[in-house]
């Protein structure tokens, strides 16, 4: 695991190679949907499961904020059961990494079945998602071993994020010079991750100062909240510990009665238009005696005086914060395990792949 949390600028970096022609048009690597068909998208439905849901929960915000189109996020293993309403424009992008988790794979089967066409986002060339599907963008990301998903992860947000400009671009709801402008700052985003990897030990200082905490909730707004979901699936993985993600802004519909002195509050702060919101959910949760750490950006000058522990990361377009924003959660939950003792590559209860219901 360690070894492939360190390959994730490589993973975002392969990602993005070689995807714009001289003439700006964006391309995936097997298409067999017209431009046409894709510039008469009227509703996108994303189709996932655990890490993977979690890339596609951040793809939503970035497809209806670029190309202005709905969006719905499913759990693969619920979609085909709940008779799933497919219409005229339908798009589903099924995510998966290995391309044969059984829940995505019979996701996409039912929504074809149903006139959809369907896009996957896949990590292994020729898997069964990648054979079925309509149009194929793989992340390129390298064979990922261990267990618990990293540069799936950040390799599956710039795919989506790519395909998201894509359809912006064909269906003209951002200027060209736009649409430049992101790719250019998707392309820097490798480099904002190997910085916040070389400040793993600001995260190992943390991590050794926490090893007797039991329950965690990580907050998170926009783009953040998938954020906090998907480091908090990495802590359960590998900890064992209680870890829970929340909207920030749905602390005080429930989870706040949970807030006490010894539990630890994970804030994803780093969205400069929803800062002054979450500094308010910080301050809630620290009036309460929670132990506060906040994933910050490093121009951020008021975090210091609502946090107990701050981990810095570079800053960049919102929409790519995930990519690297996860990355000191990434290196918490390790940390955290192996001063735990548990085998971070071999967490119990779990395989790489599911393939069966």
């Amino acid at each position: 695991m360690g070894k492939e949390i360190a390959e994730q600028p490589d993973a975002v970096r392969s990602t993005l190679l070689d995807r714009r022609r001289r003439d700006g048009t964006i391309v995936f690597d097997e298409l067999r949907i017209s431009d046409q068909e894709l510039r008469e998208v009227k509703r996108v439905v994303l189709v996932a499961c655990g890490t993977s849901h979690h890339a596609a929960q951040v793809a939503k915000y970035a497809i209806e904020r670029w190309a202005r189109l709905s969006v719905d996020v499913d759990i693969a293993s619920e979609y085909r059961y709940r008779d799933p309403i497919v219409e005229i424009g339908t798009l589903v992008i099924g995510v998966s990494q290995s391309g044969e988790t059984i829940d995505t794979i019979q996701a996409t089967r039912e929504a074809q079945r149903r006139g959809a066409r369907v896009v996957a986002i896949s990590n292994i060339v020729d898997s069964s998602l990648a054979r079925e599907a309509d149009a194929v963008l793989y992340t390129r990301a390298g064979l990922e071993v261990s267990v618990a998903s990293t540069k799936a992860f950040v390799a599956q947000v710039a795919a989506l994020e790519l395909l998201a400009l894509r359809l912006a671009q064909l269906r003209e709801t951002l200027a060209p010079e736009e649409i430049d402008r992101l790719l250019e700052g998707l392309h820097g985003v490798s480099g904002h991750i190997a910085t916040a990897l070389e400040r793993r030990a600001d995260v190992d200082l943390v991590a050794g100062q926490l090893l007797e905490a039991h329950d965690y909730f990580f907050l998170g707004r926009h783009v953040g909240f998938p954020t906090a979901l998907e480091g908090a699936l990495k802590l359960k993985e590998l900890t064992y510990l209680h870890a829970e993600g929340y909207a920030a802004g749905e602390l005080k519909h429930g989870p706040l009665a949970l807030i006490e002195p010894g539990v630890i509050v994970v804030a994803v702060t780093t969205d400069a238009h929803m800062h002054e919101k979450i500094l308010s959910n910080v301050a809630e949760v620290k009036a309460r005696g929670a132990t506060v750490i906040a994933v910050a950006t490093d121009e951020d000058d008021q975090i210091d005086a609502v946090a107990d522990f701050v981990l810095r990361v570079p800053s960049t377009e919102p929409m790519f914060t995930p990519m690297i924003d996860i990355v000191p959660l990434q290196l918490l939950a390790y940390s955290l395990a192996r001063g735990l003792g548990r085998n971070v590559d071999r967490p119990r209860n779990l395989a790489k792949t599911v393939t069966v219901e």
